[in-house]
C-alpha cells in the first residue's frame, strides 16, 4: 500500500480528468486542520460525460458500489451520496464518498472558481473546496464536524490575520467558533464587528468580552444549524431506506447497512 492512499486516489482522478474537489477531513488535513482521515470525499462536476469520467476512475481503482444508492448519475442529482470502496493493490480498503449537492453549499461551478490549489508533500497538485465553503460544508448533524469548523477557522485566522483584507474579516466574524478568537477578531476589527451584529448575534457579546455569553450563543447557532441539517436530510434518508428495502427484497440478501460507528450526512450510521 502507499504511504499515504489520496495521492493514487487524487491521481486516478487527474488522469481521468474528473473535475471534482476534494473536501471532507482530507481536505482539512490538507488545511492544517486535521492529522488523519481514514475516507476520501469529492463534490464532483454532475454532467454525463463527468460522471463517465468518474466511473473510469473508479474502475481504474477497483472500486466497489458499497451500499445503496447505485452509482448512477440521478441519485446525485437527487442530493444522494454516492459510496466506493477501492480494491486496488496500492489502495486496498480505501474509501471513495462523491457528493454533487450539500445543504447550504452553492453550486459546483461556483465552487470550483473559489478552489485552493495546494500542493502535497508528494508534490501531487491537490483541487480543494476553499475554506469558506469547506466549512460551510461541514455544518452539519455530526458530532465530528464541529470541532473540525473550529479549527479551520483558527488556522484561517492565526494565518492570515496580520495580512486581513475586508473579505477575511467579515469570513472571521460571520463563522468563528472559537470563543477567545472570536473576541479578539471583534476587539480588533470592532467597525465590522459592529455593522455585522444584525446578522449574528454573538458579537454583540464578543464586543462586550463576554466569553461566557459568547460559548454560550455559539452553542446555540450550532443546535439551530443542527436542526437544520436533520430536517434538510430527513427525506433523503426516507428514500435511502426504501431503496435499501427494495434492494433487498429484489435480491434476498439483506441490503449493506451502516456497521461503522461514524455518522452520515442522513443522519444514520455510514455504511461501512
Amino acid at each position: 500500500m502507499t504511504r499515504n492512499p489520496i495521492v493514487k486516489v487524487l491521481s486516478t482522478m487527474h488522469t481521468r480528468q474528473v473535475r471534482c474537489l476534494l473536501m471532507g477531513g482530507q481536505a482539512c488535513v490538507l488545511y492544517g486542520a486535521a492529522e488523519f482521515s481514514r475516507d476520501t470525499d469529492f463534490v464532483v462536476l454532475a454532467d454525463r460525460s463527468n460522471f463517465s469520467r468518474l466511473l473510469s476512475a473508479m474502475s481504474d481503482l477497483k472500486a466497489e458500489s458499497i451500499a445503496v444508492p447505485p452509482p448512477e448519475l440521478k441519485y446525485l442529482l437527487k442530493g444522494h451520496a454516492l459510496h466506493f470502496r477501492c480494491r486496488h493493490p496500492d489502495v486496498p480498503g480505501f474509501r471513495v464518498d462523491v457528493m454533487t449537492k450539500m445543504r447550504g453549499v452553492e453550486d459546483f461551478r461556483k465552487l470550483w472558481k473559489r478552489r485552493s490549489t495546494l500542493v502535497m508533500e508528494s508534490g501531487m497538485r491537490a483541487e480543494v473546496l476553499s475554506i469558506p465553503d469547506l466549512v460551510q460544508a461541514k455544518k452539519t448533524q455530526r458530532d465530528k464536524d464541529w470541532p473540525m469548523i473550529r479549527r479551520l477557522l483558527e488556522v484561517h485566522y492565526i494565518q492570515n490575520v496580520g495580512k486581513a483584507d475586508k473579505k477575511k474579516v467579515e469570513f472571521w466574524l460571520k463563522e468563528m467558533r472559537t470563543p477567545a478568537l472570536l473576541i479578539e477578531a471583534a476587539g480588533r476589527f470592532p467597525c465590522e464587528a459592529r455593522a455585522l451584529v444584525g446578522r449574528r448575534r454573538v458579537l454583540s457579546a464578543a464586543l462586550r468580552g463576554d466569553a461566557k455569553k459568547v460559548e454560550k450563543i455559539l452553542l446555540q447557532e450550532e443546535l439551530e444549524a443542527r436542526k437544520r441539517d436533520r430536517a434538510y436530510w430527513e427525506p433523503l434518508r426516507r428514500e435511502l431506506e426504501l431503496l435499501r428495502h427494495t434492494a433487498s427484497a429484489e435480491s434476498g440478501v439483506p441490503a449493506p447497512l451502516a456497521v461503522r460507528e461514524k455518522r452520515s450526512r442522513y443522519g444514520s450510521k455510514k455504511p461501512g
